[in-house]
């Protein structure tokens, strides 16, 4: 059985008083609670530490005296790691790992690490993408501290700080006979082929806009990739609906998309911050929650 610091603490303090009742009583602790602990750190080290004399206190046998010196040297140990550790969580500086979803990590990620090292150089900002269910199981084991997401199928067992909602649109390619319209219907496009951004949660989304208007869409094509989509929109394979609008409409492969209003009532997605309820942020993790304030005041597109 491995001994604990509070062991070594009452060690030290029974050693430097010469008799258990009195370090007992300094200790907050009553006198068989302070023996026990006592001799569960002679048992884990199989040594004798100290010469019991009854009335007359204790004194340290010679492995005790040598052990004494080890013991304090380990406490100061511990004092400066927990000092550190203390000074770590109320700084913004040092590592911070965060997360973020797929297809959101190119459209913020630039923007928002550039205005975060602007605010705070000191701050190392590791970054791992992924989709959603594997960021929440980073979250809640201490993988990543905090993580960029959209706010879907996040659960009570995390706290989400909202910062922008995108709204969805249809993906149409340049020459398709709709796509200078101001607005289009889903019900107009139900014969076309749709290819869907076939990723967890995000699919159920998207695909939930045809069955609130009662239809179904010809899915010919899905992809977990958001440019592969694109580039299928683009080449005449379908359409498609999407939340994110790229700066340009070319595609990878030189091809041309058009980004239509959807007539439809459609739901938002809110992009949100997210980390587990119950955890004390470090000031890292605040520092980066408020760039990410004020990255998002601006407009985004969607």
């Amino acid at each position: 059985m491995p001994f604990t610091l509070r062991q070594l603490h009452h060690f030290v303090r029974v050693a430097e008083r010469e008799n258990i009742s009195t370090a007992a009583k300094e200790l907050f602790l009553s006198q068989p609670a302070l023996s026990t602990s006592i001799a569960q750190l002679e048992e884990s080290l199989d040594l004798q530490l100290l010469i019991r004399h009854h009335a007359k206190g204790v004194s340290l046998t010679p492995s005790g005296s040598a052990f004494l010196a080890r013991a304090r040297s380990l406490l100061a140990h511990a004092e400066e790691v927990s000092i550190t550790g203390r000074a770590l969580g109320e700084s913004a500086q040092g590592p911070l790992e965060i997360g973020c979803f797929w297809t959101l990590s190119p459209f913020f990620l630039p923007g928002l690490l550039s205005l975060t090292h602007d605010q705070h150089p000191e701050l190392d900002i590791q970054i791992v993408e992924g989709p959603l269910d594997e960021l929440k199981k980073l979250l809640l084991n201490g993988g990543i501290e905090i993580a960029l997401l959209y706010d879907l199928d996040l659960d009570s067992g995390f706290k989400k700080q909202p910062l922008a909602k995108v709204k969805p649109h249809l993906l149409l390619s340049a020459s398709h006979p709709l796509a200078n319209e101001s607005v289009v219907s889903l019900r107009s496009l139900q014969n076309d082929p749709f290819i869907l951004l076939d990723l967890p949660h995000s699919r159920d989304y998207f695909l939930g806009f045809f069955g609130k208007i009662g239809i179904q869409p010809y899915i010919k094509h899905r992809s977990q990739s958001f440019e592969l989509v694109r580039g299928l929109v683009a080449n005449g394979k379908g359409y498609s609906i999407l939340n994110l609008q790229p700066a340009s409409q070319k595609t990878y492969d030189g091809g041309e998309v058009r980004c239509v209003p959807i007539r439809e009532k459609v739901a938002p997605l809110s992009v949100v911050l997210a980390y587990p309820k119950g955890l004390r942020q470090t000031q890292r993790a605040v520092a980066f929650t408020r760039c990410c304030k004020t990255f998002f005041r601006h407009p985004i597109s969607g």
